[in-house]
Parts: C-alpha cells; structure tokens; sequence
C-alpha cells in the first residue's frame, strides 16, 4: 500500500515567492527516484501560513531512501541560502483508499 509524506511548513508571507521558486528550480530531485508517486506543493489560500508539500510513495522504504539519499545530499554543504520556511513538520498516512474519475 502506498504511503503519503505531507511536509508542513510554515512560511511568511514575504517568503512565498522565494519558497516557490525554491521549489520550481528543484530540477526533478524527487521524480527520478525508485518508488516515487507524486508530489504537489500547495499554497494556503487563506487562514494560515502553512504551505504543505505532499508526495506519495510505493512504501516506507522508498521514502526513507530517498530521504537517506537524494533528499539529504540535495540538503547539505556549501553556501546554502537561510530557509525561506520558518518551522516544518512532517506527517505521515498509509493509502487506505482512493478513487479516480470516472472513464480515467
């Protein structure tokens, strides 16, 4: 069954654009590696601060790799720019069940 990693950060205002494109320039770190599903990155539209970034994976497994690998190298050394999040959290689900569009 797969699994759903939902990163919640918390973001000022004045940090949204740099947050976005944070992300955009990420050039496909997550989409390349085994056992990756999806990814979205979702901006509060009102009452929060809270930007969530969900991806979805094969199994645990796939995501403690990619976590061990790509995620940590992508994250470490040189001179990397202040966080443009404030705070972060990580959530975890299993996929219980899920539907599509008719006719998809």
């Amino acid at each position: 069954m797969s699994v759903v990693k939902i990163n919640v950060l918390t973001v000022p205002a004045d940090q949204r654009e740099t947050l976005e494109k944070r992300f955009a320039s990420r050039a496909g770190a997550v989409e390349n590696s085994d056992g990756f599903e999806w990814f979205e990155l979702l901006r509060p539209i009102e009452g929060t601060d809270d930007y969530l970034v969900y991806t979805r994976w094969r199994d645990e497994e796939s995501f403690q790799a990619w976590m061990e690998g790509p995620m940590k190298s992508a994250h470490q050394g040189g001179d990397r720019p202040k966080p443009a999040a404030s705070g972060s959290s990580v959530w975890s689900f299993e996929v219980v069940q899920q539907a599509a569009p008719k006719g998809e």
